[in-house]
């Protein structure tokens, strides 16, 4: 396996390895990497991958002066080697919710956690801030959240969006459709009544980047991706309830 490393926005950089060994269409692993005076890593990949990843982040920065670990939820993919990197990077801390934090992070981080209120910005420094938005149970955990880089308009999508296959790092395509026919395919979602709100939430960022974990980076009109997404997450919810009441009948 290859990582691959590409610019998809202003200072954000894709840091990519395709896995055709999981699913039917193969995988990507996807983590993001913000520039800045305190860089900043979204995702880890697993622990197996680390030297990997780290040497793809090596093209861009110094391992060392990685200053911010985040990530979506707690899973290996996410942040399988979040100790690692601390390791590597001495100054660096991983910053994260209220729940993630005490649920997990508080015990399996090697050096104690940030706790990131909802909507709380860090400051990166060369114009780069990013914003945490808590989004419990979407896609599936109840320690889930994104990241929204407000420079640049990207949004780290976490696994929304994830779909098969290997793709370019960045596209101007439908996104959608190809993720509804993965969520066909694995159903990973937690699905919940709130969830087809939360994400129509994420909509009124109006991101122009949308980076996900598990696919290509998306360039266009991210609020109209989210809000349909949102939809048939909608529908899928109604259809699972009136199939749940149907059985009680």
């Amino acid at each position: 396996m290859d990582t691959r490393v590409d610019e998809v926005a202003d200072g954000v950089y894709r840091l990519s390895t395709f896995v055709p060994e999981i699913g039917p269409l193969g995988l990507t692993i996807n983590q993001y990497l913000v520039t800045g005076d305190e860089p900043l890593l979204f995702h880890t990949g697993p622990r197996q991958m680390f030297p990997q990843v780290r040497e793809a982040a090596a093209r861009v920065i110094d391992p060392a002066s990685l200053r911010w670990i985040t990530f979506g939820h707690f899973e290996a993919d996410e942040c399988g080697s979040m100790n690692e990197w601390l390791a590597v990077a001495p100054q660096a801390e991983v910053a994260h919710g209220q729940t993630g934090c005490d649920v997990s992070l508080n015990d399996m981080a090697d050096r104690p956690p940030r706790v990131l209120g909802d909507g709380e910005v860090i400051d990166l420094g060369g114009g780069k801030r990013v914003r945490y938005i808590d989004t419990p149970h979407t896609p599936h955990g109840w320690d889930a959240g994104v990241l929204y880089e407000e420079s640049t308009g990207t949004l780290f999508c976490g696994d929304l969006f994830t779909q098969g296959g290997e793709a370019p790092a960045l596209v101007e395509r439908d996104i959608v459709g190809p993720a509804i026919a993965a969520e066909d395919v694995f159903g990973y979602s937690a699905l919940n009544p709130a969830m087809g709100a939360t994400i129509r939430r994420l909509a009124k960022l109006a991101p122009k980047t949308l980076a996900l974990m598990h696919g290509p980076a998306f360039r266009g009109d991210g609020a109209a991706a989210l809000r349909d997404l949102g939809d048939d997450y909608d529908r899928r919810t109604r259809e699972r309830m009136a199939a749940f009441e149907a059985q009680l009948a």
